[in-house]
């Protein structure tokens, strides 16, 4: 695919920051732009069109924002004229051969853990003195992380199923995939495109860096010709990464992999939890892939700490803790964080994007004291919890008449506060996974977590 720049009139979908950013490196390199958004509330300092007034006639390259599906109206009739479609990543590639053509990319896909393995992997490589950054779908965009004069030696990329939909071209040293459940089936239209769209990240790779432990990911991984490196909680096998007593090691990245050499303690890792460990092992083969040496992998971890929303302590007293997971946006996730702790008071609901929540309920039920459901799609949880856990109390909390979404009022998280504490006993987490996303009622994950950690303080900790 033809990705020069001046000459060509290029229309971006999407006017959110990554829009924005690709219209910025287009425009600099020669190119004419114009953004196109549904939303009315929309911002952009490039010519912003709406659908209604969008005459794709007058353009030559639609470059696709993530989250577009392919059956968009904007998107079916720009392939039916001809005009070409690109993405971010592919514009980003492009760019760096063109600025810095020695920048490395690594990159990591998966439903569950990728915020917090890409950060880990940055930190690794930062430790060994190696100028990286994780970038993609967390911190600054792709475009921005390359076009820039004082250029990165490494990237190390978060891409999600959308980005990955779209990418053609990128390359990567090594790639990770270290989970496969249902997600956005809503946007992909089935769990088999969601899951050819995320195993496509390794169509560019050199090495793979592979959860053994999804039977998903070890499942399809078999077909793929490459060099394979699986981590797993396990002994590993010559080739791998794993686990023996309290160590990580690593007998995939040395000279003998008939022997093993530690990267670090299990102690090293916070919260050390299983999935935590999992991740750090994911993190670990994305830094040994470049050579950072288990030394620096081992300070890495131990001066890591997880961003928030993840597994956040909010406050802890009366033998009760209140754990903000508001990142934990799907089943899968909030699977992992119901089954770290004995009994839990749990607030879920929101949008399920499509994902199945039953196996969530079947296997985390016996962990579940209450049950506090909220939002859009709760009905899908309770629906869940009559066929699986039918003796499990559950609470449907709504918002009041004054709550906005977005507004000054928090009455609605000061609502389930107030429920979580009726019910919270010494020995109990009350924990927000919601398995859910938020834009139902919140403006974000994030916006999700604040106004939770804000109603903990207030109602919670005021009191003790």
């Amino acid at each position: 695919m033809d990705i020069s720049f001046a000459g060509h009139n290029y229309l971006v979908l999407g006017a959110g920051v990554t829009g924005n950013s690709i219209a910025r490196a287009v425009l600099k390199r020669g190119a004419s732009v114009s953004v196109v958004d549904e939303n009315p509330d929309a911002r952009s300092e490039f010519t912003l069109l709406t659908p209604e007034n969008l005459h794709l006639n007058n353009f030559d390259r639609v470059v696709v924002s993530p989250g577009w599906n392919e059956k968009h109206p904007i998107i079916v009739k720009a392939i039916e004229a001809g005009i070409e479609i690109h993405n971010e990543i592919d514009i980003a590639w492009k760019i760096s051969r063109q600025i810095s053509p020695t920048q490395k990319w690594l990159a990591l896909t998966g439903t569950n853990g990728k915020t917090t393995t890409v950060e880990m992997a940055a930190a690794m490589l930062q430790s060994a003195g190696l100028k990286a950054i994780a970038c993609g779908n967390v911190g600054d965009t792709v475009i921005e992380a390359v076009d820039r004069s004082d250029a990165f030696d490494y990237l190390i990329l978060e891409l999600s199923s959308f980005q990955l939909h779209w990418m053609r071209e990128a390359e990567f040293v090594s790639a990770a995939i270290l989970n496969i459940a249902d997600d956005h089936l809503d946007w992909h239209g089935s769990f088999e495109n969601y899951c050819t769209d995320k195993f496509s990240i390794l169509e560019r790779a050199q090495v793979a860096i592979l959860n053994a432990e999804d039977q998903e990911v070890r499942k399809r991984a078999q077909t793929w010709p490459g060099r394979k490196v699986f981590f797993s909680l396990g002994t590993p096998a010559p080739g791998e990464l794993g686990v023996v007593e309290d160590l990580l090691v690593d007998r995939a990245f040395i000279d003998n992999p008939q022997e093993a050499a530690m990267i670090a303690a299990i102690s090293d890792i916070q919260p050390t939890l299983p999935h935590s460990v999992s991740n750090a092992l994911g993190a670990a083969g994305l830094a040994r892939s470049v050579g950072v040496s288990h030394e620096k992998i081992q300070s890495a971890l131990a001066n890591f700490h997880p961003g928030r929303h993840r597994i956040e302590t909010i406050y802890e007293a009366d033998g009760v803790s209140w754990i903000n997971d508001s990142k934990a946006t799907n089943p899968h996730a909030a699977s992992a964080s119901l089954m770290s702790h004995l009994s839990v008071i749990w607030i879920g609901g929101g949008l399920a994007k499509g994902a199945d929540m039953s196996g969530m309920i079947q296997r985390c039920a016996g962990r579940i004291k209450v049950a506090i459901l909220i939002g859009a799609d709760r009905e899908l949880i309770e629906v869940a919890f009559r066929e699986f856990s039918p003796q499990t109390q559950r609470i449907m909390v709504d918002p009041d008449s004054d709550y906005l979404k977005g507004g000054v009022s928090n009455s609605l998280m000061e609502n389930i506060v107030r429920t979580a504490q009726t019910y919270a006993a010494q020995g109990d987490t009350v924990l927000m996974a919601p398995a859910c996303a938020s834009m139902d009622q919140f403006v974000s994950y994030a916006d999700r977590g604040n106004r939770f950690a804000e109603a903990v303080k207030k109602l919670v900790a005021n009191e003790n």
